[in-house]
């Protein structure tokens, strides 16, 4: 079984998808990724795909989230523009015929997205909203609780939980704690996602498929 993570970044859904019990996750990003854990192919995720995609078992893309995010909107007030490739990508994936999920920021415009937060894993310590559309159907039981929960907001207080953003509060090594990351750089940490994401929906998907 194999699977690709586009625009894969340092591979934070790429291990969350191995945990999933994939033997092969490639990884696809068109900026160098040193830290990347696996196979890593160095290239446009949108070329990439129109060059085919048959070899792979389910498909997980990330498109650049910029065009979608608060600090994204104050560049795009100043003129600065960002790529806008959920269609694209959700496209070419539904010609695959493959299962897929696409992870983005909430505001993207994702169809029928399910909504995941740090607070609903108790190994996580990161404020960390994210949605996915899938062509499968995906179930989140878990709820968010923020209650009792509070992020860093300086040195010595009494937050339990971090913002891992920007120049949010917090060292490298609170931040890979939070995000359960330990391979990633700080900058890294700052675009990933926690590999608990996506292991907990592609499960989903592994018995979709093998049931269907």
């Amino acid at each position: 079984m194999i699977a690709l993570d586009l625009f894969c970044g340092a591979g934070g859904a790429s291990v969350g998808i191995y945990k999933a019990g994939f033997d092969e996750v490639i990884g696809v990003d068109n900026v160098q990724q040193p830290n990347y854990p696996y196979h890593f192919i160095l290239d446009d995720a949108i070329e990439f795909m129109e060059h085919g995609l048959d070899e792979f078992d389910f498909i997980w893309a990330s498109p650049p989230c910029q065009a979608y995010t608060w600090a994204g909107a104050q560049h795009r007030n100043r003129g600065v523009e960002y790529p806008d490739l959920v269609d694209v990508t959700r496209q070419l994936l539904q010609e695959s015929g493959k299962p897929y999920i696409i992870e983005n920021v909430v505001g993207a415009p994702l169809i029928n997205p399910v909504t995941l937060c740090g607070t609903m894993f108790p190994e996580l310590k990161v404020f960390r909203h994210r949605v996915f559309e899938s062509n499968v159907p995906l179930v989140v039981e878990r709820k968010c609780a923020h209650a009792g929960h509070k992020a860093k907001s300086r040195r010595g207080d009494n937050g339990d939980f971090f913002t891992v953003v920007g120049h949010n509060t917090g060292t490298h090594a609170e931040w890979a704690d939070a995000m359960r990351i330990d391979w990633m750089n700080k900058k890294e940490l700052t675009q990933a996602i926690p590999p608990a994401y996506s292991e907990y929906l592609v499960k989903q998907v592994m018995e979709y498929v093998k049931n269907s």
